[in-house]
């Protein structure tokens, strides 16, 4: 199995931002279906609110070591869903007989230097009428301290995350999430300039932008934000 050192430490941070994966989460939902492969998965704290096991099975795949044992710690004392399984490694150590109906990547590819190579391959295990979803950081305009921090080799528009989808792929739905949080990220790109976020800070967000967000998103149909989703059907 392939191992990959993880080599930023905000998941940590990020699984008590419960109003924003809810956020997210309740709009893709409708998508994700059937047998699940989630790229990726952490320490689980993704997987806590999309998967609510009624699923026929979810794979949560994770390559760091550290990370793995804390998710697979988390099924074993089944702090996740019955149909929850993990894997160590990376999409490449997937059988080639294992199919999918969803396959997730949650703030993933951006970590992934040939992301169009690896969507390719992971397309290999998709079902026909089988849903891709892949949530990830927008604009490069606001590549910062803490991208560089995390390991992204990149962020998103539209057009950038169109190319690395395969082609055969019959795209469902590409809007961007979190206007408000988009102008707080612009705040720490060019004034505040932090490595890491704290807290406080994430508190603040998850607890007073994502609400407002949900609200302005929908006021401009969805074409401003930090964060940019595409669902894509085989």
């Amino acid at each position: 199995m392939t191992e990959i050192s993880y080599i930023g430490n905000e998941l940590h941070l990020f699984q008590y931002a419960e109003n924003w994966k809810r956020y997210y989460g309740n709009l893709i939902n409708p998508y994700i279906k059937g047998k699940v492969l989630e790229v990726g998965a952490g320490i689980g704290s993704t997987t806590t609110y999309l998967c609510h096991g009624n699923h026929e099975e979810w794979l949560c795949l994770e390559p760091d070591p550290t990370l793995y044992n804390e998710l697979k710690d988390k099924i074993d004392a089944k702090k996740l869903p019955a149909c929850c399984k993990s894997k160590k490694g990376v999409s490449a150590d997937i059988d080639a007989s294992e199919m999918y109906d969803t396959i997730l990547y949650i703030d993933v590819i951006e970590h992934i230097d040939d992301d169009r190579q690896e969507l390719a391959h992971s397309m290999k295990h998709l079902n026909t009428n089988g849903h891709l979803i892949v949530l990830v950081p927008a604009h490069q305009f606001l590549f910062n301290e803490f991208d560089k921090a995390i390991g992204h080799y990149r962020r998103y528009n539209k057009r950038k995350l169109l190319t690395a989808a395969p082609g055969d792929l019959q795209l469902q739905k590409l809007f961007y999430l979190d206007s408000v949080g988009l102008f707080a990220s612009m705040m720490n790109k060019y004034f505040l300039k932090q490595q890491y976020p704290t807290m406080k800070q994430i508190n603040f967000w998850n607890k007073s932008i994502v609400p407002v967000s949900k609200i302005t998103d929908r006021i401009t149909n969805y074409t401003l934000g930090k964060s940019l989703i595409g669902v894509w059907k085989k």
